[in-house]
């Protein structure tokens, strides 16, 4: 069993690097299909990419509940490791979470089951997690929408395979929706719920 002495660490400089990967994060959506680097400045629990757990150091506290899928939550090392470093409170309940983390993207739940937010709260969503295989090749999709120049080109290798055909619910929610963050290794994807996904290739 591993003791908190034993936990891989957070990040060696706590305020530079979470000044960092905030900016990755923020420009990501801002820039949504630009892939995104964050500096890889902290030690990772098996089952978490070097870019999720510096997204979960920068972005997660006690007032963010967190749900896990099956993978994650499994592993104990995740769960110390999280509330250690973050306090985020793990939640059962899908629909109050304000964070998911998805390590296997083929079991992942209905998008339906995450909080959507309100018409008066719209941030009061759950901004969803996924860890995928790569996000420099593979399928080809077509991303517009706000903070695009007309039209930007995404390449990735993703699970579920469906993930930007059941994304497309967003369109009849806005302002409420799922925002998607796309995670492989140390590069980040944002799919904020204004952005409209068509595949171009299989």
């Amino acid at each position: 069993m591993t003791t908190i002495a034993e936990l891989p660490p957070g990040f060696v400089d706590k305020v530079l690097s979470a000044q960092s990967t905030f900016r990755s994060v923020m420009d990501a959506m801002a820039r949504p299909g630009s892939v995104q680097r964050i500096v890889p400045m902290a030690g990772t629990p098996a089952t978490m990419m070097r870019g999720t757990a510096a997204i979960a150091l920068t972005l997660f506290d006690h007032d963010t509940p967190l749900w896990l899928d099956a993978r994650m939550s499994e592993n104990a090392d995740v769960l110390k490791w999280l509330k250690f470093y973050t306090g985020a409170p793990v939640v059962q309940d899908s629909s109050i979470a304000a964070f998911a983390l998805i390590n296997d993207g083929g079991a992942l739940p209905s998008l339906e089951r995450f909080a959507l937010g309100t018409n008066e709260y719209p941030d009061r969503s759950t901004t969803v997690i996924v860890q995928v295989d790569n996000l420099d090749s593979g399928r080809g999709f077509e991303l517009r929408g706000p903070g695009i120049d007309d039209v930007a080109m995404l390449q990735a290798s993703i699970k579920p395979f469906d993930l930007f055909e059941r994304l497309r619910f967003n369109e009849t929610l806005f302002p409420r929706g799922i925002d998607v963050v796309l995670v492989a290794d140390d590069a980040v994807v944002a799919i904020p719920r204004t952005t409209r996904i068509v595949s171009k290739e299989s």
